[in-house]
């Protein structure tokens, strides 16, 4: 779910001064579709672990780009990342590799615990989104980098207020 507010905006300024350059804002988002998912994987991404996301892509939607940040929010709609795209795929499900699904970090983070959760996700978001659910399913792939936590920024956070 993506979200604009005071806060992430203020987030995001504190990221630039963080860096020292003004940058436009990007999108902020939660990963799946309940609180609980978006706190577990957002706690993931500010740990370090979930380093990668999969979607499934929808014909004319916007694909995300290589250098592209995005805002991390928690379940409660509040940032807790800044993260940076560094590989960005398409391909059907069923081309999903066992080192992506390493990297987006979750269960025991084998190819196996992957597809099992993965296909539940996209069979239920796809009942909902009207699109259904098959191995030949483009997915789009992501790989990025964690740039900020709300740790990280905390000072400049502090300096804003």
């Amino acid at each position: 779910m993506k979200q604009t507010s005071t806060t992430v905006k203020k987030f995001w300024q504190a990221y630039c001064q963080s860096i020292g350059r003004q940058l436009p804002q990007p999108d902020a988002w939660s990963f799946g579709m309940t609180t609980s998912m978006a706190n577990e994987l957002a706690d993931l991404v500010v740990k370090g672990k979930k380093t990668a996301t999969t979607s499934a892509f929808i014909e004319g939607e916007a694909v995300t780009q290589v250098g592209d940040y995005d805002i991390i929010l928690n379940g409660d709609n509040q940032p807790v990342a800044v993260i940076q795209n560094v590989v960005s795929e398409i391909m059907p499900y069923q081309q999903v590799s066992a080192e992506h699904a390493y990297h987006e970090g979750e269960g025991d983070r084998t190819l196996a615990y992957w597809r099992r959760v993965h296909e539940a996700f996209f069979r239920e978001e796809g009942a909902q989104d009207h699109y259904q659910f098959s191995n030949q399913l483009l997915m789009s792939c992501e790989v990025f980098e964690l740039r900020a936590t709300q740790e990280s920024l905390a000072d400049n956070l502090e300096a804003n207020e």
